[in-house]
């Protein structure tokens, strides 16, 4: 990892928005689902996941479920369960409720919060799969009321129709039951437009490559969907009270990720950067994923070095990291100046896994610096609000001049009309002029 100052590193990072190559191949695949179904479903997974399926094959049976509890250890059984219950307490606290307030006039106003109806979770099957992203996208909807619930996920490539079973096993754990053997672009205009074996959906949820990335774009409006994600990114601020081996092993925990992973030390100590940087480099000699980890930790990966703790987040506000790690001495001293980041976590002992897998905060973040303007997936993602006007005849005549006043200032008369005549027939003719 290169050792750089602060002032000698550029804090913007390149938005991956895919070659006009790949634009194109998912415009045409997001068009030939619509247009063909199931037909144009089956043929794209022949070709990019060389599985040869029947429509009939598409969805995964109840048997199978039942089946992948007989291939996993019980104890995942044990830890995915756990792991659900606490994402499951703390998004619970994000649940809104609808209001009214009744004026003294008699008008009646407030907000709806209504459930979105169906909601569609991508789970990929690429480099890794993610049996805790499974709960991550369902738990919060199924916390804020969603009555369906459907997950897509690739079949395993090269001839079987398989699903990994630690999916399968999340999934039903997590109380979903309609699962289809479909991933990338095609999956995501499956969902967004339907199919003969497939409902569409309300919106689209869920990681995955860059063609699912840009398939998500592409039917965006269409749909709703959570965030185009970019590569995953870690950011850690410490000082010389850190362990260098704590603060390596969280870098390459998201460096292993992918190439395109970010990880990035930000400290005030030169020593603890030398440190740091040789236990990474240690680390990775034993890391499974060393080539994904190294490539992300070369390119880029950087160890930042700021005079002071104060002067490092001001560089990891400019970051706006995906998730941060605070550990230096008293970091609760620290944490009213932290503006933007995605997932914050305190001390030594809050190590990004503990995060990605068990705590309960969702670990569906912003990434590319978007931590400025937007949040990790939660309850309210899932939810939709209607306003509510009840207005009263004594409301309506005491502040209908004001209205047609605003909506003639703005050269709509139609607008100041609807309430003239409504004011006439009160006989509050001279209000209206």
């Amino acid at each position: 990892m290169k050792i750089v100052k602060a002032e000698d590193f550029d804090l913007r990072r390149e938005v991956e928005y895919g070659s006009p190559e790949q634009n194109e191949a998912v415009r045409e695949i997001v068009a030939q689902v619509k247009q063909q179904g199931d037909a144009a479903l089956l043929k794209y997974t022949e070709q990019f996941d060389r599985v040869h399926l029947t429509a009939g094959q598409l969805r995964v049976t109840e048997e199978e479920l039942a089946a992948a509890y007989q291939q996993v250890e019980p104890s995942f059984v044990e830890a995915i369960a756990a792991a659900a219950a606490n994402i499951r307490a703390f998004h619970s606290r994000q649940k809104r409720n609808s209001w009214m307030d009744l004026q003294p006039d008699g008008s009646l106003l407030g907000q709806i919060i209504r459930p979105l109806k169906r909601v569609g979770v991508y789970v990929p099957g690429g480099k890794a799969a993610y049996p805790s992203s499974v709960l991550m996208n369902v738990i919060p909807a199924q916390v804020a009321g969603v009555p369906e619930i459907v997950m897509v996920t690739p079949p395993s490539t090269g001839g079987t129709e398989g699903i990994d079973p630690y999916i399968l096993v999340a999934a039903a754990e997590a109380g979903v039951s309609e699962i289809y053997r479909v991933g990338g672009a095609q999956a995501i205009a499956a969902l967004a437009y339907g199919t003969e074996s497939m409902a569409p959906v309300d919106k689209i949820c869920g990681p995955g490559n860059i063609y699912v990335a840009l398939a998500k774009r592409e039917v965006y409006g269409v749909v709703d969907i959570d965030s185009i994600a970019g590569p995953s990114e870690i950011a850690v601020l410490a000082d010389d009270s850190a362990d260098p081996a704590y603060v390596a092993a969280d870098l390459l925990s998201q460096a292993e990720h992918d190439e395109m992973a970010s990880a990035i030390l930000v400290t005030p100590s030169p020593a603890f950067a030398e440190a740091c940087r040789a236990e990474v480099q240690r680390q990775l000699g034993e890391l499974p994923r060393r080539g994904i980890a190294e490539a992300s930790v070369r390119d880029y990966g950087a160890i930042i070095l700021v005079d002071s703790v104060v002067e490092g987040i001001d560089v990891i506000n400019r970051l706006a990291p995906e998730h941060f790690e605070l550990i230096v001495e008293e970091p609760m001293a620290y944490l009213g100046l932290i503006e933007n980041a995605g997932a914050i976590f305190l001390g030594p002992y809050s190590s990004e896994p503990v995060g990605d897998y068990f705590a309960g905060p969702n670990h569906i973040i912003p990434t590319n610096g978007t931590a400025r303007f937007s949040s990790p997936v939660d309850v309210d993602d899932f939810i939709k609000k209607s306003s509510l006007i009840y207005y009263s005849k004594e409301s309506l005549l005491s502040n209908g001049a004001t209205i047609m006043e605003l909506a003639r200032r703005e050269g709509l008369e139609g607008h100041a009309r609807a309430i003239e005549i409504r004011l006439r027939k009160e006989g509050k003719a001279g209000e209206a002029e």
